[in-house]
């Protein structure tokens, strides 16, 4: 299912959970080259995980299957992934840091306070910025940060033309003191990001 320049999902979109559970298996496991090629790993422990419609329409359906909280849960989940669906000229990533070790995930996450507002992209002269979702500050006031983050990048239509421009070198990196790494994404996947554009 292509549906990827859609930009809301709604209820309409949603399958009847037993019509999906039949279809579930073939298609997580189809989903699965889609992400790969929407992933980006940025140093040793954070990922960005791109999304759009494609990949909220099966985050809802798999809340809905395992949770199997029906018509009143659907609200909630809509409401909830909506939001991360890009909206034309932006993309939108789930950052994660990914720690194994408790400890020392427990350790890394407090000298990491506000590593969601030092993400961004460069390319062909450009810089474009990630902005953290507005839902709830993510760094506590002892500069702790959570292991999980949304980010929005916005591209003027300058920017949206040069990075959609094939073999444009991509780097996306974090400027935090402790945390400075980047990555060029791969062919493959600035070409998926590339298609989020409207």
């Amino acid at each position: 299912m292509n549906m990827s320049q859609k930009r809301v999902l709604t209820a309409s979109d949603i399958m009847p959970m037993p019509e999906y559970g039949k279809i579930r298996r073939e298609h997580r496991r189809n989903l699965v080259e889609v992400k790969r090629k929407r992933r980006v790993h940025i140093g040793p422990h954070v990922s960005l995980y791109f999304e759009n419609f494609d990949t909220m329409w099966a985050q809802v359906h798999e809340m809905l299957f395992i949770e199997r909280g029906g018509e009143e849960q659907l609200e909630g989940e809509l409401a909830a992934y909506n939001p991360l669906i890009p909206q034309g000229r932006e993309l939108v990533a789930t950052m994660m840091i990914e720690i194994e070790d408790e400890g020392l995930r427990r350790r890394t996450l407090a000298t990491l306070g506000h590593i969601e507002n030092m993400v961004q992209f460069t390319f062909a002269g450009h810089t474009v910025k990630g902005v953290p979702e507005a839902d709830l500050d993510r760094t506590t006031d002892e500069g702790k940060t959570s292991s999980v983050h949304f980010l929005h990048f916005a591209f003027t239509p300058e920017q949206a033309a040069a990075f959609k421009t094939p073999g444009t070198q991509v780097l996306v990196g974090i400027t935090h003191p402790q945390y400075g790494h980047m990555a060029m994404l791969a062919e493959d996947c600035r070409a998926a990001l590339a298609a989020d554009f409207a």
